[in-house]
């Protein structure tokens, strides 16, 4: 695909390169990287990946996608490169892996629940209720991925928007014409739903939970970002 038509939705600024450049697959991982393809730089609490664009454009990355600028000497070590900055590349990511996907959550309707406790058996009961009244039902939660005829684990309970839209591409393909997610407040703030609209949402609860280092910084912060799955 272009990397034209993955950016028609998005604001950006052109380093450098060419907006015709092909695009094989996106990738968030320095060590996944192969030729062609789009490596986004992400800002992390440990780990900054802008620090990996020399060793990715080693690999054959062909567009990088940058929060920040790059010291002048790698960029200028990058001349086949083509170099795109956005304000955020978590949103960025999100909404490139949409377009990259061909946008599969439009094909289905999308129920998003969310709340500190009872995500997991709530999904599983409309999964249920959805399937009884001749739905064709896709789930993504806790318990991982599940569809007729298949199931496996995933790591977060709210994958990364990458792996999100990969896995609505798999739940389209097979013919799911609903899906249900359990979507965490990390998974909001982190813009890993960004892109995806809730046909339903589901509030079940809030208890003063995950607040500290590496998640919320106060239950005031949790509350605003559980809330955000209604503006979507």
């Amino acid at each position: 695909m272009l990397l034209k038509q993955l950016l028609k939705n998005l604001d950006y600024t052109l380093v450098q390169g060419c907006l015709n450049t092909e695009v094989t697959d996106i990738y968030y991982d320095s060590r996944k990287v192969t030729p062609g393809g789009l490596f986004v730089c992400i800002v992390g609490t440990q780990r900054d990946s802008h620090d990996y664009a020399a060793d990715v454009a080693a690999k054959g990355a062909a567009v990088l996608a940058i929060q920040h600028d790059l010291p002048a000497e790698v960029l200028a070590a990058l001349p086949d490169v083509t170099v795109v900055k956005f304000e955020n590349t978590r949103y960025a990511m999100a909404l490139l892996s949409t377009a990259y996907f061909g946008r599969p959550a439009l094909e289905m309707t999308m129920v998003g629940v969310t709340g500190t406790k009872g995500k997991t058996t709530t999904t599983h009961m409309i999964k249920a209720v959805l399937e009884a009244a001749g739905h064709k039902v896709g789930m993504v939660g806790t318990n991982g991925v599940y569809y007729p005829g298949h199931h496996y684990d995933l790591n977060n309970t709210t994958p990364e928007s990458y792996e999100l839209q990969k896995i609505l591409r798999q739940l389209a393909d097979a013919g799911c014409d609903a899906c249900v997610m359990e979507v965490s407040s990390q998974g909001i703030m982190m813009d890993r739903v960004a892109g995806i609209h809730y046909k339903v949402g589901v509030f079940t609860n809030l208890y003063p939970d995950h607040i500290g280092p590496g998640e919320h910084s106060s239950f005031e912060e949790y509350r605003s970002w559980k809330g955000k799955l209604f503006q979507r």
